[in-house]
């Protein structure tokens, strides 16, 4: 069974790291405002670093790091 822990807004603005912990062991995490509940906090599942996300989208021109003319004296 979930754990369900209730917060007031003032509870949660003064320990959200300590929320954000319960909620990544898998409790339930609930903001309130004056008992009526208003948020849950969830953890993301796909959280990982997609690596080659850009791919395809960015590309370097031919001679992007040649020698600048105007800087040959300091070459």
């Amino acid at each position: 069974m979930k754990k369900t822990h209730l917060y007031t807004i003032h509870e949660a603005k003064s320990s959200l790291s300590k929320l954000i912990q319960q909620a990544l062991r898998g409790e339930e995490v609930i903001i309130a405002k004056r008992d009526i509940p208003l948020v849950q906090l969830n953890i993301i599942q796909d959280n990982k670093v997609r690596l080659g996300r850009f791919v395809g989208k960015v590309t370097i021109e031919e001679g992007f790091d040649d020698p600048i003319a105007d800087f040959k004296d300091y070459i």
